[in-house]
């Protein structure tokens, strides 16, 4: 058999088998991946709740029949945010948007009102019809007549007019006035709760 003469007796060294690293190092190998994980998703999620979308809840009645209470929507955010606006010369909310409002005076609440009235525009509510600059307003997603008497109010720059769909149980532009864009939180886009009201919100 051959033999190693640099080695004692001329035998091979016994084999040893490598320490693993030690309990404060593999805790520390485990807290950097799982933060290599979890912060880039963090941070991904915060800026798609800031700029891009956002889950919401409706509550109430005020957007019957189109909205029930308990049903999740999707806010979709970018065609409504002030830098995107100015790229790309979108106007902001348009007549019919379904959109989620926040309000200080409502206790900074998220409201789902309709868009009614725009910038400029004359609002006015008679004879069961809302009427803008004079011209009654095709509104085929009610499914009752607008009661009472309001305004005539114009709209003013950078504002809007918005409302219930559920006109006689609905808190809206009629009680706390027209709303600046800037407390436009985004678009109601989509619903996706329960399964049965599953689509795109209109």
């Amino acid at each position: 058999m051959y033999s190693d003469p640099s080695e004692p007796n001329g035998s091979y060294p016994p084999e040893t088998t490598p320490a693993g690293p030690s309990p404060l190092k593999r805790l520390v190998q485990i807290t950097r991946e799982i933060l290599e994980t979890i912060v880039p998703a963090v941070l991904i999620a915060l800026l798609i709740n800031l700029f891009l979308a956002q889950a919401t809840r409706v509550y109430g009645q005020s957007m019957e029949p189109n909205l029930h209470t308990d049903q999740r929507l999707i806010v979709e955010k970018i065609t409504y945010n002030r830098f995107f606006r100015q790229a790309f010369g979108i106007e902001g909310p348009e007549r019919g948007d379904v959109v989620v409002i926040k309000l200080d005076s409502q206790g900074g609440e998220l409201l789902i009102k309709r868009v009614i009235g725009l910038p400029g525009d004359s609002i006015e509510v008679h004879d069961g019809q809302v009427y803008v600059n004079d011209i009654p307003l095709n509104e085929p997603y009610l499914n009752s007549v607008t009661t009472g008497y309001y305004g005539p109010v114009i709209v003013p720059p950078l504002h809007v007019f918005v409302l219930g769909d559920n006109r006689n149980f609905s808190n809206d532009s009629r009680n706390f006035g027209t709303i600046p864009i800037k407390n436009v939180v985004g678009r109601a886009w989509f619903s996706y709760w329960p399964p049965e009201q599953l689509g795109f919100v209109r």
